[in-house]
């Protein structure tokens, strides 16, 4: 016989049983959407938005004022910070090579090396993370703003395509500005290192500026404002990107802003040496 109540544990036991099994599957399928959003649906995401606004450059009108006061904001944002991080790249730089070459015994060839690393590599990073920084976390906080205002879905009612009349001005103002910052810091910091080669490592003035054609060439300049005016498009896709997709009121506009900055500088990098490594593919480099 069976003793009454005996059965009672054991359904609360499975009971409990079955509800720990459940929890801990939730929260493994919640882990498990989140890294499939992270790396699958985000990228997808991003490229389709990029697709829908390199279709959008070519809709007519164009917006020619939004693209002027962009351009304007940007370069009030970021010219003075530009210049004053130049400097010291182009010290750093100098003091760092002109140490090692006059180990080396090649003194006379401080300036051939100081534009090769400044205007290959230094100026179109400094460029973008500038960029990236003052006018891209502003862009994306206007266009989050707006998508929390529901002024992005007012637009659409309107028939108004938010991807021609905010986020391609704003592109191509990152884009357009970017090469003339790349210019600004690449002669920035040429001054900068020939101040500090010759006031602080005793260099010659008539060395420096004679061997600067020793190891550049035009090229690196042209890959240089090639990779500005990509570091800048991605800057702008990124910003409008994160800021059409802000969620949660001001903090996630906040939140999108911080996501929008790390993202870039990642992207930043990546390109750089995709960049770098094509270049150094098909164009030979110049021998001393």
């Amino acid at each position: 016989m069976t003793t009454p109540g005996t059965g009672a544990p054991r359904r609360r036991d499975q009971t409990r049983t079955t509800t720990t099994g459940t929890r801990g599957a939730s929260r493994f399928s919640k882990i498990g959407d989140g890294v499939a959003d992270i790396a699958i649906k985000e990228p997808g995401r991003f490229f389709a938005l990029c697709l829908d606004t390199f279709r959008a450059m070519f809709k007519r009108p164009v917006q020619w004022r939004e693209f002027i006061e962009q351009s304007w904001f940007i370069v009030s944002v970021t010219a003075i910070p530009t210049m004053l991080v130049a400097i010291p790249f182009g010290a750093i730089l100098s003091l760092q090579v002109g140490g090692l070459i006059r180990q080396l015994g090649a003194q006379s060839f401080t300036g051939a090396t100081a534009v090769v690393a400044i205007v290959r590599e230094a100026s179109p990073l400094v460029t973008a993370l500038l960029i990236a920084g003052a006018a891209g976390s502003a862009m994306c906080a206007d266009i989050g703003s707006r998508k929390i205002r529901e002024e992005i879905d007012a637009m659409e009612v309107l028939g108004i395509n938010p991807l021609h009349r905010l986020v391609v001005p704003r592109m191509l103002a990152c884009a357009f500005i970017g090469l003339f910052l790349n210019g600004l810091v690449s002669v920035v910091g040429l001054m900068g290192g020939y101040l500090f080669n010759v006031v602080l490592q005793d260099g010659t003035p008539g060395a420096y500026l004679a061997s600067f054609n020793a190891m550049a060439q035009l090229p690196d300049l042209l890959q240089a404002e090639v990779k500005a005016f990509v570091f800048g498009l991605t800057a702008g896709l990124v910003a409008a990107y994160k800021g059409l997709n802000a969620k949660g009121g001001p903090k996630g506009v906040g939140d999108a802003v911080n996501q929008t900055v790390v993202i870039t500088f990642m992207l930043l990098f990546l390109e750089n040496f995709l960049i770098s490594a094509l270049y150094f593919q098909l164009v030979p480099q110049k021998g001393m």
